[in-house]
């Protein structure tokens, strides 16, 4: 199918905060590239909701579905916990010894050498056994975002942080650690940061909460990103940007420096797969609103969760089962219990 693109005006805002730093508020234009898309079903491939995708050191895509967590080395998906758990697992993440991690929803948290698993629960000390996001700081040091805080783990015992150590809520699901060492934190009630010692809540630049916040990046810039019911927001260290008021659910940057996002749809009936081209987002002109292009790459019915570039420069995305973009073609690959 050819590509079709329209372009839409848009409206740009920008203003000036009350302490004279420059704030900048930026409805952008709107690309809406028509791709093809086909089905693929595939032997035991995820026929689920997909939370969370990544690519191992060795080039696997590595899915945590609902219905498991999958391996799939290009040819064939292999369900690696098939006979382990039941469980809904939501994020997978590589440390740096290669050993993989699991995180579910009800059951904890799943160690795999690639041999053997360990299950860890909240009789081994993690905050909750509801887990939902996983990351390895830079002292392999493997967090876990949970329902009953945060929990660090050193490779012998758990650490949790909760609301009592300063969070804003107990309910984590994002957490990062920026190229200063601060750790951030978002939950259901705002984000906050950690350097080391003490929590400090981070507000916009009205001084309001990040409410829901489900996604944090920080950038190769150095730029902090916040996706959640307040939308899309990039913070620079002093100047907030601020791009849509639509629920964000996902944020990622490829190996260009465009920012991927999964969001809530105009028309509140679906979400979209959006892509804000890097140069545009490089502008940085202070004595004029900003310019970014988005480009609207797919919509769909379900929610869209998470998403990864792989080493040929295709873009997975997790929703109702797994897609893969080439940047011509969207293949939307389901396992056969799909179509029952």
């Amino acid at each position: 199918m050819k590509t079709q693109l329209q372009i839409y005006t848009l409206l740009l805002i920008f203003a000036f905060c009350g302490s004279c730093k420059e704030e900048v508020k930026t409805e952008l234009p709107k690309i809406i590239t028509r791709t093809e898309t086909r089905e693929e079903i595939i032997s035991n491939a995820p026929s689920n909701i997909t939370r969370n995708l990544i690519q191992d050191k060795n080039g696997n895509i590595w899915i945590a579905a609902f219905d498991g967590i999958f391996r799939y080395g290009g040819i064939s998906f292999t369900n690696i916990t098939q006979n382990v758990s039941s469980a809904r697992f939501f994020s997978v993440l590589e440390d740096r010894n290669r050993n993989f991690w699991f995180a579910s929803v009800g059951s904890g948290v799943f160690y795999y050498n690639g041999k053997s698993f360990k299950n860890f629960t909240t009789k081994d000390g993690l905050g909750s056994d509801h887990v939902g996001t996983i990351y390895e700081d830079n002292s392999g040091h493997i967090w876990f975002g949970t329902g009953g805080g945060a929990s660090r783990y050193d490779g012998e015992k758990f650490h949790n942080f909760t609301t009592n150590e300063g969070l804003p809520n107990n309910d984590i699901s994002a957490i990062i650690e920026d190229k200063n060492g601060k750790f951030w934190f978002g939950s259901r009630d705002g984000v906050s940061y950690y350097d080391g010692q003490t929590f400090t809540d981070f507000k916009n630049d009205k001084d309001l909460p990040f409410v829901n916040t489900r996604s944090i990046l920080e950038d190769k810039k150095g730029n902090i990103w916040l996706g959640g019911r307040d939308g899309l927001w990039r913070y620079d260290g002093s100047t907030f940007t601020y791009f849509t008021k639509k629920f964000v659910g996902y944020i990622y940057e490829d190996s260009k420096g465009n920012i991927w996002t999964s969001s809530d749809s105009e028309n509140d009936k679906g979400w979209v797969l959006s892509r804000y081209d890097e140069k545009s987002l490089s502008n940085r002109m202070l004595l004029a609103p900003k310019k970014a292009n988005v480009t609207e790459i797919m919509s769909e019915k379900w929610m869209i969760f998470g998403i990864v570039e792989d080493d040929h420069g295709n873009i997975w995305v997790g929703s109702d089962g797994v897609y893969k973009y080439d940047g011509k073609t969207i293949i939307h690959i389901k396992g056969k219990e799909s179509q029952k």
